[in-house]
């Protein structure tokens, strides 16, 4: 990509205040018209959001995606959507051993809305607070059950079964982080305690070491920050034994929103690192330097992207999708969401952006030269994304992000009459993280405090 290095978030301040005009009434269309007899809404088909039977990991981004909104405009309305509709449907993904997405779906509601009591956004009801907490106790303890134990640590297994490890499951892990800060454990047989923060640090660990790639020579295909989607071992003996993917075009190409998920879940991991008394982590039983193994994943992680991302930022599904063969230098210019090989993703952007901007910060905090690359490259991403062709401007399409992809093998995404390829598409996740990135902007614009998923329990 060509990162503008004269942009600043000051810049960004008219596209910013659109999109959230524009993410009210997404927000309100969907809210008055989807039904939610038939599931959890994942994607759009030509303009309006439906349901795709897969796992139940994207509800917490509807109910989040309000809470968000209030948190900007003060909306009360949108409070009560994001509020009564976690009170109702929320339950389920607490209390959820078969998914690994904990950290989508109850961060993403009960986490922020303890955020917001604590910040003072919401009214201080003490009942409320503990609600909020006991969700987020037990979500971090049912996600740490589904566990792996490997010769050289271990990791939370994908709704695959424990042979999987999946790169996404780094974001997820903060689940577990949060109720740790909450001084909650994992209790077992024999009254036995997990804690949890060491579970996530071994997990992280993993997909440090597993789904991400330095260019050491691990196979033909290695090069620095390449990543997995899935990592597959062998159950009875711990040993891995190939990369793989789900959603990706095959185990040793990168999927991008694979990529953008170690992008932004290894910086926000440093993030709250940060913040620990450096005798906890020295007392976690792990031998690695923790927080150079975080750097060297999240930087790894990023310049893949920046390098392999057209000039706007915004990137292909998979950086070795078959079809790119044909599109000539396609790096050497913005992308093409309406081409006949192969389709973007702005999710993958949506995600990837904010993993620049945190890790671009985290950075420049320890005046380190490298953070105005990835501050930079992370301002050019928004100042594309939040603007059309990507923003969704038409006021009967219930999204708010265009050109998302679910899952490209399966063909699940839907491809306009006369298209060789899909477009014209939101998703959940694309829209939530989209939101987020930009109420990290805003925050940051506005002086109020940084906004982090740990903000609710570590002020």
């Amino acid at each position: 990509m060509k990162i503008n290095q004269d942009l600043t978030l000051h810049d960004l301040v008219p596209k910013i205040r659109r999109l959230w005009e524009l993410s009210g009434e997404k927000i309100d269309h969907i809210h008055q018209h989807y039904d939610h007899s038939q599931g959890s809404p994942v994607f759009t088909v030509q303009g309006k959001y439906s349901t795709r039977g897969w796992t139940e990991w994207t509800q917490g981004f509807e109910f989040g995606a309000a809470i968000l909104q209030h948190d900007i405009t003060g909306e009360k309305r949108y409070l009560e959507i994001g509020r009564q509709a976690t009170l109702e449907k929320m339950a389920d993904h607490v209390g959820h051993f078969g998914v690994h997405d904990h950290g989508f779906n109850n961060v993403s509601t009960y986490g922020n809305l303890l955020r917001l009591m604590k910040e003072g956004k919401i009214a201080q009801n003490d009942w409320e607070q503990n609600f909020y907490e006991l969700a987020l106790k037990l979500s971090g303890s049912v996600q740490a059950k589904r566990w792996t134990n490997i010769p050289d640590g271990g990791y939370l297994y994908s709704f695959n079964g424990p042979h999987s490890l999946f790169v996404d499951t780094i974001r997820t892990i903060r689940s577990l982080v949060v109720s740790h800060e909450l001084e909650f454990y994992m209790m077992g047989e024999n009254d036995q305690k997990t804690n949890l923060l060491h579970r996530a640090v071994l997990h992280a660990l993993s997909t440090a070491k597993y789904s991400v790639f330095y260019g050491e020579g691990r196979d033909t295909y290695d090069e620095w920050g390449r990543t997995a989607h899935e990592s597959v071992f062998n159950v009875n003996d711990g040993n891995f034994r190939c990369p793989a993917t789900q959603q990706g075009y095959s185990g040793f190409t990168t999927w991008t929103r694979g990529l953008a998920w170690a992008m932004v879940g290894f910086p926000e991991q440093l993030e709250y690192l940060k913040t620990l008394d450096p005798s906890e982590l020295e007392s976690l039983p792990v031998e690695e330097d923790i927080i150079e193994v975080y750097e060297k994943a999240a930087r790894a992680t990023c310049d893949f992207f920046i390098d392999n991302t057209p000039t706007d930022g915004i990137p292909y599904w998979d950086a070795g999708a078959p079809g790119l063969a044909h599109m000539g230098d396609y790096l050497s210019r913005a992308s093409d969401p309406y081409n006949d090989h192969e389709p973007v993703d702005s999710s993958a952007a949506a995600i990837g952006a904010q993993g620049l901007l945190r890790l671009g910060k985290y950075l420049n905090d320890k005046n380190d030269g490298d953070g105005t690359k990835y501050w930079q490259a992370g301002l050019t991403v928004l100042n594309h994304l939040f603007d059309e062709p990507y923003l969704s401007t038409d006021p009967e399409h219930q999204g708010l992000i265009l050109h998302s992809i679910y899952h490209r093998p399966n063909g699940w995404d839907y491809v306009p009459k006369g298209s060789k390829i899909p477009y014209g598409e939101s998703s959940m996740w694309g829209d939530y993280h989209a939101r987020e990135v930009a109420l990290l902007a805003y925050r940051i614009l506005n002086d109020e405090p940084y906004y982090t998923f740990f903000s609710a329990v570590k002020p």
